[in-house]
């Protein structure tokens, strides 16, 4: 399940992003969390499985797509299709929507929309 950040995930929420190569450091984290919080158009979300945060996914809109912006999973759950299954659930919530990457998550976009392509 995908749930909105908020305030009292930020700790889970830096944890998961500091898995990204893009984002290590705590001042890079903090000023990635801060622009999530402050930029309207700057959305997080967290995939929750059962009681555990396992994984996060972030988003920049636009007015005809967003953009892949941040997408993580803790490494104990990688290979279950977690990182697709946030992808899937992103295109639902926005279905009139065109979903982009960045030179970050570009490959793993790509990834998905291969095995889309395949079922």
């Amino acid at each position: 399940m995908l749930l909105r950040y908020k305030k009292t995930y930020e700790k889970i929420a830096m944890g998961l992003l500091s898995f990204m190569p893009s984002e290590k450091g705590v001042k890079r984290l903090q000023e990635t969390i801060h622009t999530y919080e402050s930029e309207a158009d700057w959305q997080l979300y967290l995939y929750k499985k059962e009681d555990d945060f396992i994984g996060l996914v972030g988003i920049i809109m636009d007015e005809n797509d967003y953009i892949l912006n941040h997408i993580t999973v803790n490494p104990s759950f990688r290979g279950e299709g977690i990182g697709k299954e946030m992808v899937t659930k992103l295109k639902a919530m926005f279905p009139t929507k065109e979903c982009k990457s960045t030179e970050d998550t570009d490959l793993f976009l790509q990834k998905c929309t291969q095995e889309e392509g395949a079922d």
